[in-house]
Order: structure tokens, then sequence, then C-alpha cells
């Protein structure tokens, strides 16, 4: 039987414009893509998807993967998503059998870029079905947001500081003072700011959705939370991205 191969292509951040030419030529190639199907109250992220293959490889079945449900709030965070992932691996591994069962391609379509904060390679490795791989780089929402925003990333001779939310608290003073933050379920910026701390705040970058805001936390910080509460629910789902950076001079508005 010959090998099946996966090409992970990066979509950045929810444009189809985002994609690029070598991996539009990887998605037109594949037999399929496989997603992760996050149900009816994500329906929107699978739908971005679609839009996408429409756009660059329309002829592409999408194969949807019911994901298995995770524990949010777990006693041991790194062993539930160990958890989760051995179990997204074992339904990746049946749907690989069951649609490409004498080899081929198949897609994965990683939102942002496959090698930050995103699961899909991590998974890919434990899988037990034999494969060679191909990785593909994608716009990550830390450049979209910027775009955004038209703000550069770093000033003149600093250091540029990627975290979590989970991780904010244990971050360094010098960090949070040009600090990009992912991964917020809730809004951590209320709790680690100071007078001269100002947030770039950006939420579905790149999409139809796409909600910007910018200025002193001490000023917005409470109304980006409120915002945020707000378009989760109406969405069903909520993907954004923020920048904290000490400034002492008021923040253009």
């Amino acid at each position: 039987m010959n090998e099946m191969h996966i090409s992970v292509i990066g979509i950045g951040a929810g444009s189809p414009g985002h994609i690029t030419q070598d991996a539009i030529a990887a998605l037109a190639s594949a037999d399929c893509v496989l997603s992760l199907d996050k149900g009816e109250d994500k329906a929107e992220l699978m739908a971005v998807r679609e839009r996408i293959i429409a756009a660059h490889a329309p002829h592409v079945r999408l194969v949807s993967i019911p994901d298995p449900p995770r524990d949010r709030h777990p006693e041991n965070y790194r062993e539930e998503v160990k958890r989760w992932h051995r179990a997204r691996a074992q339904r990746i591994d049946a749907a690989l059998s069951e649609h490409l069962p004498a080899g081929g391609t198949a897609a994965f379509l990683v939102w942002g870029d496959p090698s930050l904060y995103d699961s899909t390679l991590r998974i890919l490795d434990s899988l037990e079905t034999p494969h060679s791989r191909s990785i593909y780089p994608g716009i990550t929402a830390i450049q979209a947001l910027t775009a955004a925003h038209g703000i550069l990333l770093n000033r003149i001779g600093e250091a540029i500081h990627v975290t979590t939310a989970r991780r904010l608290a244990a971050t360094s003073a010098d960090d949070r003072a040009n600090c990009v933050v992912m991964l917020d379920g809730g809004a951590g910026w209320m709790e680690h700011y100071t007078e001269n701390t100002v947030i770039y705040w950006g939420a579905y970058l790149s999409t139809d959705w796409q909600v910007l805001r910018r200025g002193r936390v001490s000023e917005i910080g409470a109304e980006i939370a409120e915002l945020k509460q707000q378009l989760r629910a109406e969405h069903g789902w909520i993907m954004d991205i923020y920048l904290l950076r000490e400034e002492n001079p008021s923040p253009q508005q």
C-alpha cells in the first residue's frame, strides 16, 4: 500500500487571501481536507474553512471529524490536554483509514501558522497511520493584529514576548512591557496592568466580523471585557489576541 501524505497548511487568521501560493497548490493537490468539527456552536469556524476551500480548491472534498469532548477546567491542565490530543489522534487515524485506505494526500487547514500555539503537528506525531508530511506556513494572528492596527510589533531595540493568558501572571515586568497574549479565555489584561499599559486588541481578525480596540487598559479594559462576552454570546465562539505595551505618551485613539 502506498504511504499516505499529509499536508499541514497554515491558512492565516481567516481571510482566503492569507494563504500562500505554495499552500494553494498543496491544497489543490490533496484528495481531501480533514477538519475537526467543534459542533453547531462553532459552525462559523467550519464555514471559514469551507470558504477557503471554495476559493482555492473547490474540487477537494471536506471530511468533518467530530471533535472529542474536553474538560475546560481540569485539575491537571497538561494531562487533560494530552488525553484530549490522544483522543483526537485516534479519530484522525480512523478517518484516514476510512477515506484514504489506499494512500493519497490529506490536508489539514490550520488557523494562523502551524508552528505557533497549535496542536496539529503534535497530534499528527502520535498517529498510528504511517505517513510523510509537508508543512506550509501561514500568516499568524500576531501579524494580522499589528497590520489591522497599523503598528510595529516592537519599538527600537526592544524584545518581543509572546505568551498565553495562563502564563501572564508569571511574566516578568520587563516582558510585560511589550507582550503579545494569545489563548485568553477571559480578560487577562484586567489583572496585569499599570496606569501606562496600553492594549491593542483584536477579535475575528481578517474576517467579516473583525473588531478592534486600542487604548489604556485603565480606560477601556473593562469595556473590552464586556464586548468580548457579548461577541462570544453572539457568535458562539471568539478568537482574540492582544498586545500589551507600556507607553508614557497618550496613545492614538
